[in-house]
């Protein structure tokens, strides 16, 4: 087995609500190191990256703290690009889910390099496609996708060795049910597979499952990016933007079972802890029990 990097970036810069900073050690204190330990992985905890605080001020042209979100994103880049090199499986606690263009340039970049085919499974209650021109709020939380897709600012596209990181077709998006007015013509307009919670109500997480990976083989690499407000507030309800309506505990504990059955995850996001709102640590438990899951972790020997 490979060893698992844990890499906590504290911060909440991207954010429309301060407290997603505390996201690394609310993991960290609901186990995750021993949990997959217990799975029999080595893990090593790199501590947490250090970066600008958030000066919480007002959009400039469109944008929220950019020259922060550039300075983090670059320490985690860096983070990841080392352990994706020392072959490792590296675990970004975050801290917001703009940190996902910083990672997930880096993993882009090591597929690159080792000519693998690189799936990102985008697990949300939004879809993070705004841009500069049409985020109501300019947060950059809500525009990641926009920037690994090459449509962000200068300063943070490009990183992967090409412009887009990844294309439309490398990633899925699951649990999505909070969408902009302008997001739905941009998510129209590249052509991205989204697979709303309608979706999932319709087809079930099965089918939608075998929908998203059908295609994986032994040359691709799955990167989860696991936004916990893809779940219903009522069972995660330490996250800033929850929106009701999410897939249930067992619907989710699914879709991480079938990632993990293919073997091809190489590298995860966990985002959005917000232990400010949060309930007794509850959220990151049951984001250590996902993360479990994605490792392999099931009732039975499979």
């Amino acid at each position: 087995m490979k060893c698992i990097s844990l890499i906590g970036a504290p911060t909440d810069v991207g954010a429309s609500v301060r407290g997603a900073g505390m996201g690394p050690d609310a993991l960290r204190v609901a186990g995750v190191a021993e949990a997959l330990r217990g799975h029999g992985y080595d893990v090593i905890d790199r501590g947490n990256l250090a970066g600008p605080p958030n000066p919480w001020q007002q959009p400039q042209q469109g944008l929220r703290h950019l020259p922060e979100v550039v300075a983090w994103n670059r320490a985690v880049f860096e983070a990841v690009a080392t352990s994706l090199a020392l072959d490792q499986v590296p675990l970004l606690m975050g801290g917001d889910h703009c940190l996902a263009i910083g990672s997930i340039s880096a993993v882009a970049r090591q597929c690159r390099q080792e000519r693998k085919n690189l799936r990102v499974v985008w697990l949300d209650a939004h879809t993070d496609v705004n841009t500069a021109a049409i985020s109501p709020s300019g947060n950059m939380h809500g525009m990641p996708v926009s920037c690994l897709l090459g449509h962000g600012p200068e300063d943070l596209v490009g990183w992967s060795g090409e412009r887009a990181a990844i294309v439309a077709d490398a990633l899925d998006f699951i649990g999505i049910r909070s969408v902009d007015a302008d997001e739905k013509l941009a998510i129209r307009q590249l052509g991205l597979q989204v697979f709303d919670m309608r979706h999932i109500d319709e087809h079930g997480m099965r089918n939608t499952m075998t929908e998203v990976l059908q295609d994986v083989d032994e040359d691709t690499h799955i990167h989860v990016s696991f936004d916990l407000d893809c779940l219903d507030p009522l069972d995660a309800p330490g996250v800033g933007t929850g929106v009701r309506g999410g897939p249930t505990y067992r619907e989710m504990q699914l879709c991480m079972e079938m990632i993990a059955d293919t073997g091809r995850l190489g590298s995860l996001d966990v985002v959005e802890i917000n232990p400010a709102l949060d309930v007794r640590n509850r959220t990151a438990e049951l984001a250590v029990e996902f993360i479990q899951s994605l490792f392999g972790a099931s009732t039975l020997a499979r």
